[in-house]
């Protein structure tokens, strides 16, 4: 070990040509337990340790059936439903390639697309009683317009979760800083027996992401 109790094979070997924002990215995601934690447990992404974290906190995949993965990619969020809920169906969708997941029908096509609700619910065949949202817009470094794009992604899964959740479901997305506007969050209590936010311990402190969390869907009059 160095005098600094880290691994000498963990230092970060800086390379000719890598940006300084490269390389502290490297860093972190060497040093970073989750990391090292979803490699050893065979998750694809750190990020499945906040669904993990906040089921254990919402019991959000309790009895679960049939589950949506919004964003899916690389596809840690079903891997841990999957585990969990081993008999559900689950169906998600990524403009981004995801490979395959024993037990969960993917599509690489676009949410916003006209037909994507469409193919979401006849993957299933029922209605889904979990929807998950791990969506969030492309950066172009206008910390506004970031904002705005991200969070049309999520009125958008709320719409579709309103529109396709089963009695008594589940709705989980990522927000930014601020968590979910006023509208939106009106359109949850409405529709919801609890809506709450969330930031899990895995997500890093310094990201703007938090969670809205919305249970129990009141059945559609």
């Amino acid at each position: 070990m160095s005098r600094s109790g880290r691994d000498p094979g963990e230092r970060l070997r800086t390379g000719r040509g890598r940006t300084a924002s490269s390389n502290r990215w490297l860093s972190r995601q060497i040093n970073d337990p989750y990391v090292k934690k979803a490699k050893a447990e065979g998750f694809r992404s750190r990020a499945a340790y906040k669904l993990i974290e906040l089921d254990e906190k919402f019991g959000l995949l309790k009895h679960v059936t049939r589950a949506v993965d919004l964003g899916i990619a690389p596809g840690g969020w079903s891997q841990v439903v999957r585990q969990r809920c081993p008999k559900a169906a689950v169906v998600g969708i990524d403009l981004l390639p995801t490979d395959p997941i024993e037990g969960v029908t993917i599509y690489q096509m676009d949410f916003m697309a006209d037909e994507a609700p469409a193919a979401l619910q006849e993957a299933l065949d029922g209605a889904p009683d979990l929807i998950l949202s791990d969506m969030a817009a492309n950066t172009v470094g206008h910390k506004q317009t970031d904002h705005l794009r991200t969070m049309g992604l999520v009125e958008t899964a709320v719409d579709f979760a309103i529109a396709t959740l089963a009695p008594g479901g589940t709705f989980v997305a990522k927000v930014l800083a601020g968590g979910t506007d006023t509208q939106l969050l009106a359109l949850l209590k409405r529709h919801f027996a609890t809506v709450k936010h969330a930031k899990p311990p895995a997500s890093r402190k310094d990201s703007s992401e938090w969670y809205v969390i919305a249970q129990g869907f009141k059945e559609r009059g």
